[in-house]
């Protein structure tokens, strides 16, 4: 593990591993470093794959206040870090932060994502107004557990039953000591949540080529997301991993990141 410094100063903790071009992997809500590891170590074969923790989260540091831009500024201290350039595969709501680093400048040369979590149809209840303000709330009161289950009710559309059983399993800890962070997300996704349809020139300054992933076998908001994201712009192209959902194992995603980061040019 070691560390470098974003532009406000936040010690950003990284890994590196294997050689080659440099691919940095960003994490959605409650990952830290580790959780892409196993992704990680099958791109190092052709790589030089960097995965680190989000400010807030395992042992990166912290600001007193949170904006989007400084996490851009993050992965620009890594693509810096790396050379100067990279390509980027953002997870879930960690493929909204990637998408609009690219869309602010930063230096990617290639975007993959997995499942960015827009709502913009009916399908399924779009998160409440106040959403973002009751999750900073709960977590100014140190409610990290209330945090990440409201997370998971509001945002995933888990069911009360399910949450209460989470909340028992060994895994919980690990959600609860990231939880702080998870307005952070709610402010990188903004108003793609909302059930309204993307805005058309959101991400017009992404000029680079963009492949977006999505299962079929999820919840069907997912699909319709990627579909239209897919759809504003022709260096955007969609990929459907057949029988897939959000949780997709890193055994499928490596071998279609590996030719869509080895291609010339874009499909």
């Amino acid at each position: 593990m070691d560390k470098v410094f974003s532009a406000d100063g936040t010690a950003i903790a990284y890994e590196r591993q294997g050689s080659g071009p440099a691919v940095v992997l960003v994490g959605g809500a409650f990952m830290t470093r580790g959780d892409s590891a196993a992704l990680a170590g099958l791109l190092a074969e052709y790589y030089t794959v960097i995965t680190y923790d989000r400010r807030g989260r395992g042992d990166s540091g912290d600001s007193p206040e949170y904006d989007v831009q400084r996490e851009v500024e993050d992965l620009d201290a890594l693509i810096e870090r790396a050379g100067g350039e990279a390509m980027v595969f953002g997870m879930s709501s960690g493929a909204v932060l990637a998408l609009e680093a690219v869309a602010r400048g930063s230096v990617v040369s290639r975007l993959a994502m997995y499942e960015p979590p827009f709502i913009t149809d009916s399908s399924r209840p779009p998160l409440p107004a106040d959403y973002v303000a009751h999750l900073a709330d709960l977590v100014k009161q140190g409610a990290y557990g209330d945090a990440a289950a409201y997370f998971m009710s509001a945002a995933v559309g888990m069911p009360a039953e399910a949450i209460a059983g989470m909340r028992q399993a060994p895994f919980w800890a690990g959600m609860e000591a990231t939880a702080r962070t998870l307005p952070y997300d709610g402010q990188v996704m903004g108003d793609t949540m909302s059930g309204r349809p993307l805005r058309a020139d959101r991400w017009r300054s992404v000029t680079v080529p963009v492949l977006i992933g999505s299962g079929d076998a999820g919840a069907p908001h997912m699909l319709t997301g990627a579909r239209e994201l897919a759809v504003l712009a022709d260096n955007f192209t969609l990929h459907v991993f057949p029988g897939q959902e959000h949780n997709i194992g890193p055994e499928i995603l490596a071998p279609v990141l590996t030719c869509f980061f080895t291609t010339e040019e874009q499909a």
